[in-house]
C-alpha cells in the first residue's frame, strides 16, 4: 500500500488519496472490483484471501480507506464493510451483548431502533432509552455493558457530549458506539472523542450518490473487532464487490460535496428562519445543539429538520418542490424531504419534515424552498 496522507494534510487531500494501493506502472490508480466468491488456494491454507465471504481485494480497499478518514494517524484502528449501515449496527450490538447484559440506546435515534429493541429483549438483554439531548443517557448508565450514541440524531438533529458520555460510560465499564451516519468522518471522529466504536451508514453523505447500500464499523480494540468480525461472517452481511468499489471511488469527492451540501443546508436553514417551527441544524448559531456540537464537529451536516403545522401542510410543500426530490434516505448530491411520519417510529409531529441538501446552486435551492412554502399555504391552514 501506499503511506496514507500525512495527520495534518486536509480534508480533501486525505479523501483523494485515501486506501489506494501501491502505483503499479500501467495499471489504473484504483484497480476494478475483484469479483470472486474463491480464490486460488493449493496446499495449506495461506494468505490474505480465501473465500469471498470472508475477504475480498475491494473490500480491503475501502476499508483502509474509510479507517484513515475515521482516525487518521491512530494505529490499530480496523474497519469493516458491511451490506448496510442496518448490518453494522447489528454487528456490534449482537456481537458485543449477550444475555442479561444491559444496553442504553438514544429514545430518538433511527426510526428502526423500536425493532432492535424488541429483538434484543427476545434474546435476554435489557434496553434501556433516554433521548440524546442534554446528555440525558448519562442517568442510565449504570451496570451497562454498551452505551449506543447517535450524534447529531435522526431525524431531530439533537447533539450530546460524546467526550464527556465516553468517560462516563468508561468509567463504569461500558462499551461506547457512536452512529457518525449524519456527521460523516470528514464532520466527526468518534474515536479520537473516547468511542470505541465508530458506526456508519454509507449509503448516506458518505457515498453521496443514492446508489449504494453500505455499511461500516471502525475500532481499535483488536478484541472486540474480532467479535465484530466473526459475526459478519456468521451472517454473511458482506458488501458486495460492485458497492465497495463504488464507494471507494465516491471517497475521493467527498471533502468537495460536503463543503458544498453543508453549506446548502446551513443557506436554507438561514432562510427558513421565521418561517416555520421546531427548526433545528447543529451549524446555526442559535440552535439548541450549536455549542456542543462546535466543540465537537468539524462540519455541521447536510440535513435540516422543521416542522409545518399538518400533514396537509407538508404534502403540499413537498409536492410544490422542484429541485427537491420527495425520497427517504439522506446525503444525496441531489437534495431530497420527506414527512418523517408517515413511517412511524419517529416521535414527531405530522407535519415534521427531514430536509437534506444536495449539491445545487445555493440561491436555486434557497428560492425553491420559499416558493414551495409559500405555495403550499392556503386558506385555513
Amino acid at each position: 500500500m501506499t503511506d496514507a496522507p500525512p495527520e495534518r494534510a486536509g480534508d480533501g487531500t486525505r479523501a483523494v488519496r485515501a486506501g489506494l494501493p501501491e502505483p503499479v506502472r500501467n495499471e489504473p490508480t484504483l484497480p476494478g472490483p475483484v469479483f470472486a466468491a474463491h480464490f486460488h488456494l493449493p496446499g495449506d491454507v495461506a494468505g490474505p484471501y480465501t473465500y469471498g465471504r470472508d475477504e475480498n481485494p475491494t473490500w480491503t480497499h475501502l476499508e483502509r480507506a474509510i479507517g484513515e478518514l475515521e482516525a487518521p494517524g491512530q494505529s490499530g484502528v480496523q474497519t469493516l464493510a458491511f451490506a448496510s449501515g442496518m448490518a453494522a449496527i447489528s454487528a456490534v450490538l449482537f456481537s458485543q451483548l449477550r444475555a442479561g447484559d444491559a444496553v442504553v440506546l438514544p429514545s430518538d435515534g433511527y426510526q428502526v431502533f423500536p425493532l432492535v429493541r424488541d429483538q434484543l429483549t427476545a434474546y435476554g438483554i435489557e434496553v434501556r432509552t433516554a433521548p440524546t439531548g442534554g446528555d440525558a443517557q448519562l442517568d442510565v448508565l449504570d451496570g451497562a455493558r454498551l452505551l449506543w450514541i447517535e450524534s447529531p440524531s435522526n431525524p431531530g438533529l439533537d447533539v450530546c457530549d460524546i467526550r464527556r458520555l465516553a468517560e462516563a460510560a468508561h468509567a463504569r465499564g461500558a462499551l461506547v458506539a457512536v452512529d457518525n451516519t449524519l456527521a460523516t468522518p470528514l464532520g466527526q471522529r468518534p474515536l479520537e472523542l473516547g468511542a470505541d466504536f465508530s458506526v456508519a451508514s454509507g449509503t448516506k453523505q458518505l457515498t453521496g450518490h443514492g446508489d449504494i447500500l453500505l455499511g461500516y464499523v471502525s475500532c481499535a480494540d483488536a478484541e472486540a473487532m474480532a467479535a465484530v468480525r466473526r459475526w459478519r461472517k456468521i451472517v454473511g452481511a458482506i458488501p458486495g464487490p460492485m458497492e465497495a468499489w463504488l464507494a471507494h471511488r465516491s471517497l475521493a469527492t467527498l471533502a468537495l460535496r460536503a463543503d458544498r451540501q453543508d453549506a446548502n443546508a446551513l443557506a436554507v436553514a438561514e432562510a427558513l428562519r421565521g418561517r416555520v417551527t421546531g427548526l433545528r441544524h447543529p451549524g446555526l448559531p442559535d440552535d439548541p445543539a450549536h455549542a456542543v456540537a462546535a466543540r465537537q464537529m468539524r462540519r455541521f451536516g447536510c440535513v435540516v429538520s422543521f416542522e409545518l403545522p399538518s400533514q396537509e401542510r407538508a404534502e403540499r410543500f413537498l409536492e410544490a418542490l422542484t429541485l427537491v426530490d420527495d425520497a427517504t434516505s439522506f446525503g444525496g448530491v441531489r437534495s431530497t424531504a420527506e414527512r418523517r411520519g408517515r413511517w412511524g417510529g419517529d416521535a414527531v409531529s405530522a407535519g415534521f419534515i427531514r430536509f437534506s441538501a444536495g449539491a445545487e446552486d445555493p440561491e436555486d435551492l434557497v428560492a425553491d424552498v420559499l416558493r414551495a412554502l409559500d405555495e403550499s399555504i392556503s386558506p385555513g391552514v
